[in-house]
């Protein structure tokens, strides 16, 4: 197996094992709507990290230079976007389900696949992340294995939130315990948009 494509493999598992907002909002999503829809949002989240990935490779420093004067931006973006999904979702576990079959859109699985790429796209760190992997491969060569590397690792684990999600969404099928999850990822959903706000 290629040594490139190995690096990506950890190189991904790093970057989508920490259960963070993204994480807590594939498996809210696996839990409330279906299995489908909790994958789509995880490949969601894993494309958006071959893209990181991709343009590491392609650019290097260079491109962790361009995004550092606009990270702080980035970051509050990314954090208001996140504080509505979680508002959103508090909404939902006070109302009555025929309200919300009515009133509610029902989630897509591409739907879920759009809306997480583009939050995750959001996170100019993680290609700082690849950035620096990339510097410190330099000369092994490899790019695109590196980056189907990153793809597969992060794929595998998105998809394991999901389906945690969806067995815990088949556990609390009753208005009382969707009301609850809704809460709780609710809660964490927006615990996670204040700490990006925070100095690191």
């Amino acid at each position: 197996m290629s040594a490139a494509f190995l690096a990506g493999v950890v190189a991904g598992y790093g970057v989508a094992l920490p259960m963070g907002a993204i994480g807590v909002l594939i498996a809210g999503l696996s839990a409330r709507t279906s299995l489908r829809v909790g994958a789509a949002a995880g490949l969601g989240a894993a494309t958006a990290d071959g893209v990181f990935a991709a343009i590491a490779v392609a650019g290097g420093a260079a491109v962790a230079g361009v995004i550092a004067p606009i990270a702080a931006p980035l970051r509050w973006a990314a954090a208001v976007v996140l504080l509505v999904i979680a508002a959103v979702t508090a909404r939902a576990a006070f109302r009555r389900p025929e309200t919300a079959a009515v009133e509610g859109r029902p989630a897509t699985p591409w739907g879920a696949y759009a809306g997480v790429l583009g939050l995750t796209l959001l996170n100019p760190a993680t290609v700082v992340y690849f950035a620096a992997l990339v510097l410190g491969r330099a000369g092994e060569g490899g790019g695109v294995l590196f980056v189907v590397g990153v793809v597969l690792a992060s794929a595998s684990w998105q998809l394991v939130i999901a389906g945690g999600g969806s067995l815990v969404g088949r556990w609390l099928t009753g208005s009382r315990g969707r009301a609850v999850t809704a809460l709780v990822s609710s809660a964490v959903i927006a615990v996670l948009a204040i700490r990006l706000l925070l100095p690191s």
